[in-house]
């Protein structure tokens, strides 16, 4: 009898301890999932999202690892990690012990093994080619993605603005062949990462999950196979993505993880785009202030880079996608818009993890003061210091165009491309610029200059053969057309070809007139000639002032030397050779390397009309 009130006792006594449970909240994001043992920073940071993840206690027992410090922010949903990762950890699996009073719980965690050579990935530069393609409208190669649930955004190939279409990674991947046998070396697709945005999302710069590929393009698995298939042709992957900025659909708009985590304290303020404030010694700071946390638009609201914890997200998301899928490179979108000092961070830690990685940023300007104040090794006179390798090259882009067009005189033509090339130093490295013919940005080339062929040729020569890093733009090998003005649609066209209905595939060559078959052939001869010529890659320029509507320049080295002659001229223009005694070799001879008709460098040549010569000088 006595035994068994001890038990009742000690039974109801029981009842009225705590217990402990080993039950988990709903835990929806842990941001980046996992992580790599051997990153030259010995630091990362974890963001656990969950309901009232922030009134646990983290614990992590793993040799090496050790927690050095935690964030709370006034959304108790939201708990962020220090972590100090020594050099002698080891890859492996283990786990985030939660602790609230005597409840607990693990988050399962893991540091991977990387690549042997990951430190040392090369990048793009003046020796590749760069193919820009929109993956929703280049090919659709997989129909089981083009509507899923959770999307709202529906395809609609009708709607050439704002609708889906339906290209996704797979029509990239199945077309790989086309592009390497194009001659490119390096493909930019416009962002692969979800952008579950109502309306408009095809883009891809409307960011709503920074580590997961849009399903309706694919999954992150198969953007990794494409990156695979594509190293096997010789095709490196240059991935762009978006700091300033998200799209409105981002999960982070349902629970905001602070009112500082979005510029202007979540509310929005539109941007005036006046991008010169940046540098500007007069700019006043309400300007100043407007350009980098002002929103790009209402649907994209802007990230305050100045909270260290938005900054450290972003710089450690970059550095995740490059190691996780073994990118050559990063393009980044609105670059100027972001905070100057977070770019000079983020730029620095990613430079420092991949020091022969290249990183491009867009800075749409014609004004390259204003574009070379984001380079690395440039002496800005506000003190302002980059880790930038390379911008895009929009004032020489810009100039190139309305050059072609334009009448030839003393201050029109080409005497505006002759005279742009001294902005060149202004640039720490002229050829680690990427020079554009087009982007998805921009009206198409062809249509920019007048639908002329014999202008295409010599924008294409010139893009090709300055000392650049070149890049052209999808379907510009067949002379796609659009408006001039500001037609997103009409710039974004769909690829002929990447849908099993077109009446034209320009894969195969099936449909095309006679102007675009010239056109694919003339780039496909002169980017595959281009791979392996060292003059063009890290060679030499010297360029003669234009006279008489015609335009040379010398591209040379110590084994090679090439000149280039671009003839704007409605006849045929006889060319002397004197003026070029101090390049030319005594009895010089050449060969075009387009058409294969021979030259004597002696005293005169003739020049077609309107045509482009690219002269191998013997």
């Amino acid at each position: 009898m006595k035994i068994t009130s001890v038990l009742r006792l000690a039974i109801s006594l029981a009842a009225l301890l705590p217990v402990l449970v080993q039950a988990q909240p709903a835990i929806e994001h842990v941001e980046p999932g996992f992580w790599w043992v051997g990153m030259k920073s010995d630091k990362l940071q974890i963001m656990l999202h969950g309901k009232q993840i922030a009134s646990y206690t983290p614990h992590i027992n793993y040799p090496g690892v050790h927690i050095s410090g935690t964030h709370r922010l006034s959304n108790p949903n939201y708990l962020f990690l220090d972590l100090q990762i020594s050099t002698a950890t080891r890859p492996g699996k283990f786990n985030i012990s939660m602790q609230q009073g005597m409840q607990q719980f693990a988050i399962p965690y893991e540091f991977k093994t990387r690549e042997k050579t990951a430190a040392q990935r090369r990048g793009f530069g003046p020796a590749d080619v760069i193919l820009n393609l929109m993956p929703d409208r280049f090919a659709n190669g997989d129909a089981s993605n083009d509507s899923l649930p959770g999307f709202t955004d529906k395809l609609d190939r009708a709607d050439a603005s704002a609708g889906r279409h339906g290209g996704d990674l797979k029509g990239i991947r199945d077309h790989l062949d086309y592009i390497a046998s194009m001659g490119y070396t390096m493909l930019w697709p416009t962002p692969v990462v979800e952008n579950n945005q109502q309306t408009y999302s095809y883009h891809g710069y409307a960011t709503t999950d920074y580590y997961k590929v849009d399903a309706r393009l694919g999954s992150n698995e198969e953007y990794l196979q494409l990156i695979a298939e594509a190293k096997k042709r010789g095709i490196g992957v240059i991935q762009d993505i978006v700091l300033n900025h998200i799209g409105d659909g981002h999960w982070w708009m349902k629970d905001l993880p602070s009112k500082d985590w979005l510029s202007y304290n979540s509310e929005f303020v539109p941007t005036y785009h006046a991008r010169t404030t940046v540098s500007d010694p007069y700019a006043s700071a309400i300007d100043k202030k407007n350009y980098t946390q002002g929103w790009f638009e209402v649907h994209m609201p802007d990230m305050n880079q100045r909270n260290p914890l938005v900054a450290n997200y972003q710089i450690q998301n970059t550095i995740w996608w490059i190691e996780y899928a073994g990118l050559a490179g990063i393009r980044a979108d609105t670059y100027g818009y972001s905070d100057p000092a977070f770019l000079t961070e983020w730029s620095r830690r990613v430079m420092q993890e991949y020091p022969h990685l290249t990183l491009v940023g867009e800075e749409w300007s014609d004004n390259p003061n204003l574009v070379a104040h984001w380079l690395r090794g440039h002496k800005n006179a506000n003190g302002y210091v980059s880790h930038m390798p390379s911008m895009m090259d929009y004032p020489l882009h810009d100039t190139l165009r309305k050059a072609l067009v334009a009448p030839e005189n003393l201050h029109s033509g080409f005497a505006t491309l002759y005279e742009a090339l001294i902005n060149d130093q202004l640039y720490p490295q002229p050829s680690a610029m990427v020079l554009f013919e087009g982007n998805h940005d921009v009206s198409r080339l062809y249509s920019a200059l007048d639908e002329d062929l014999d202008l295409f040729k010599m924008a294409i020569t010139y893009v090709a053969t300055m000392p650049r890093t070149p890049q052209f733009y999808y379907g510009t090998e067949i002379l796609m057309a659009s408006t001039k003005h500001r037609d997103d649609g009409a710039f974004r066209q769909d690829f002929p070809g990447g849908w099993a209905s077109d009446a034209v595939n320009a894969f195969t060559g099936a449909g095309l007139n006679a102007k675009q078959l010239e056109a694919q052939a003339f780039v496909r001869k002169l980017l595959n000639w281009r791979k392996t010529q060292s003059a063009i890659h890290s060679g030499k320029l010297m360029h003669f002032a234009p006279q008489d509507g015609i335009y040379v320049y010398f591209r040379y080295d110590q084994k090679r030397k090439f000149m280039v002659v671009m003839n704007k001229n409605t006849a045929v223009t006889e060319l002397a050779m004197a003026r070029f005694v101090e390049i030319l070799p005594a009895r010089a001879k050449a060969m075009d390397v387009l058409s294969g008709q021979a030259f004597e460098l002696t005293q005169k040549i003739s020049v077609a009309a309107r045509s482009v010569l690219l002269l191998e000088v013997h």
